[in-house]
């Protein structure tokens, strides 16, 4: 599978989202999953990191320097 394509599965619950009828409803929704998706990304990135991934390697993975990927992921 292609890195760039998104796994069927998540792309049925995006799918069934954006089919919501009611706009309120469904930002509230969108809401409550970039949240939970911003959660796994940075438990992931911590996950990477001992694992031994660099910082440049993470940086590059996001298009940004190592100094970009360490300011957004850093833990406070």
């Amino acid at each position: 599978m292609s890195e760039t394509r998104l796994p069927r599965r998540f792309a049925k619950a995006l799918a069934s989202l954006s089919e919501m009828p009611d706009p309120m409803p469904r930002l509230a929704a969108v809401r409550r999953a970039r949240e939970a998706l911003e959660e796994l990304e940075a438990s992931t990135v911590a996950e990477a990191r001992s694992a031994g991934a660099t910082w440049g390697q993470i940086g590059s993975l996001y298009g940004v320097s190592k100094q970009a990927a360490q300011q957004r992921f850093r833990r406070r």
